[in-house]
């Protein structure tokens, strides 16, 4: 098969499998996942059936993929935050806010993580195994920046893991209560920054020197 031609058939592949998560993504989100039909998808992805099961096996793979796409891009936007805020700055305590203000503007308001938490919350059963499994979490690629400012002396993290925790339950987590997943915000911005601000500076009163 000539080059071009392999190129093209593989970019094709890529868009209807990219369709195909799409559509299901919302309809299991819209009629949940038991009310959803393989053939609902199909017609919504602009794909034959056939196509559906070739590329995905069976609805219940394609749960579990719709959920790990999701996982995938919240994961590229906390580390892009990360590399963006936290990478080179002047002032920690500001580029503690301005990584907070980023990852809850663009990530916890964005559809994606939305639908990963109502769809992991919808069909816990379904995916308890995968939930299980999931590899790094956003706190672990904050961890790996947070022990490089201790080694860097701008933080005194010994346990760079319990240090994300803390920073994540007084910034992200006062910003998204627990009633408020899944769900988007009308945001009070100057609110949510006057929290962020007040967790940064909890955060580091406890993680800096006096």
């Amino acid at each position: 098969m000539p080059e071009s031609a392999d190129k093209t058939r593989r970019q094709g592949s890529t868009l209807k499998r990219s369709a195909i998560l799409d559509a299901a993504r919302e309809l299991f989100l819209s009629d949940g996942f038991d009310r959803t039909s393989v053939d609902a998808i199909a017609a919504h992805a602009g794909v034959s059936k056939r196509t559906v099961y070739d590329y995905f096996g069976d609805k219940q793979t394609l749960l579990r993929e719709v959920v790990i796409a999701a996982g995938e891009t919240l994961m590229a936007s906390v580390q892009a935050a990360i590399d963006q805020q936290l990478g080179e700055f002047d002032s920690l305590d500001a580029a503690l806010v301005a990584f907070a203000e980023s990852v809850v503007g663009t990530t916890m308001d964005s559809p994606d993580y939305a639908a990963l938490i109502r769809l992991v919350s919808a069909e816990a059963a379904q995916l308890s195994d995968l939930v299980a499994s999931f590899g790094e979490e956003p706190e672990d690629a904050l961890a790996r920046r947070f022990a490089e400012l201790d080694a860097e002396g701008l933080l005194v993290a010994p346990n760079p893991r319990l240090a994300a925790d803390h920073f994540v339950a007084l910034t992200f987590q006062l910003t998204n209560p627990a009633s408020s997943l899944g769900n988007r915000l009308e945001r009070d911005q100057a609110a949510t920054r006057r929290r962020i601000e007040d967790g940064v500076a909890a955060f580091l009163r406890a993680y800096t020197r006096a």
